[in-house]
């Protein structure tokens, strides 16, 4: 097991990484002593998340539970109700905790709900995806999509612990699990070169779900996510590396009403954003090539989505970080270093995307 404290504006919290976590994570629950928790998971994680209530209740304390429909459509203000009336008929007071147990909708979804209830109330993290693990249980984003646009209903709102069991990682589906490499080939590509070389010489133990490689790598990408937080954790500023590939992958899932997995719009998005940095000279072509290859290596390839190309240009100009109807891209350098806030031409913008949906 590994253990690292993130800072925050509320105080350091605890990230633990490794196999067998319930006794650390009953642990946690008996510091933290709240007057009562709530787990709030979903169909897929259920299993799991019946686990984590027995931990619970080993440490002396009742809970409830709550499982929502398994999916991205469950981010919505529907949903959050529902969870708003659950915390209230588990008289959830300000003393209690909400347990997320589940994958980056139930994290970003419990933790709006644990924003809001009571003006907030503590949250613990269990994620049971790799794609929760390394990028959405750390940093303190919660929210649910609007109509039109990703993650448009949020606040920040950081947790109390992070629990990545890796041991949860076994019965996780093999699309669900390759789909979340998209998000760590990105800290690879963005931020860390030396991550990825480990991933490209370790591709196919990671395919094969190596416990020791796969803390290794949670280990790297929640570091590198946590440097990054700690400078800017409310996202004025340089938190926006963590950005890349999301320009284009949110507006792709928009566009596609949220039918396509996050991890496969992200790798469409770096693979746009890559393609324009290219074009505007901002690097080389073989980033392209590089990246391209390692994203093939884990099962995310360059197979075109099925989508509009005006509903994605569409949605690119609704990107939260857009001023005055101008998006700031994050763009490749070169391999471990990207740059934000640059302005890319409206027409080389469709002209890529244009191509890539092709």
């Amino acid at each position: 097991m590994v253990r690292l404290i993130l800072d925050s504006s509320t105080g350091g919290y605890p990230v633990l990484i490794g196999s067998n976590l319930h006794r650390e994570l009953r642990n946690v629950i008996a510091r933290l002593d709240p007057t009562g928790a709530a787990i709030v998971t979903d169909t897929n994680a259920r299993p799991w998340a019946l686990k984590v209530a027995k931990a619970i209740k080993r440490a002396g304390l009742k809970t409830g539970l709550l499982a929502i429909p398994a999916g991205e459509r469950s981010k919505s203000m529907l949903r959050l109700q529902e969870v708003l009336a659950f915390l209230e008929r588990q008289q959830i007071d300000r003393g209690g905790c909400v347990i997320a147990v589940g994958g980056g909708t139930v994290g970003d979804l419990a933790g709006l709900a644990a924003a809001m209830w009571q003006r907030g109330v503590r949250l613990v993290a269990v994620p049971t995806t790799l794609l929760a693990m390394v990028d959405s249980s750390i940093g303190g984003k919660t929210g649910v999509n609007g109509r039109r646009s990703k993650n448009a209903i949020g606040t920040f709102w950081q947790p109390s612990a992070v629990i990545a069991d890796l041991e949860a990682l076994e019965t996780l589906p093999a699309p669900a699990y390759r789909d979340a490499f998209a998000e760590v080939v990105k800290y690879a590509v963005a931020m860390d070169r030396g991550l990825f070389d480990l991933l490209q010489r370790n591709a196919p133990r990671l395919v094969e779900r190596d416990r020791s490689m796969l803390e290794r790598v949670v280990f790297r990408c929640v570091a590198a996510k946590a440097l990054v937080v700690a400078k800017d954790e409310r996202d004025r500023g340089p938190r926006a590396i963590l950005n890349y590939g999301h320009t284009a992958g949110h507006a792709l899932e928009a566009a596609a009403r949220f039918r396509i997995t996050h991890g496969r719009a992200v790798a469409f998005g770096m693979r746009v954003a890559a393609r324009i940095a290219v074009a505007q000279g901002i690097c080389g072509k073989r980033v392209v090539e590089a990246q391209d290859e390692l994203l093939e290596a884990f099962g995310l390839p360059n197979r075109p989505p099925h989508a509009d190309p005006k509903r994605v240009l569409a949605a690119i100009s609704l990107d939260k970080k857009a001023r005055r109807g101008k998006v700031a891209w994050v763009l490749p350098r070169r391999i471990g270093h990207a740059e934000i806030g640059r302005s890319v031409p409206g027409p080389l913008v469709r002209r890529v995307i244009t191509r890539s949906l092709a």
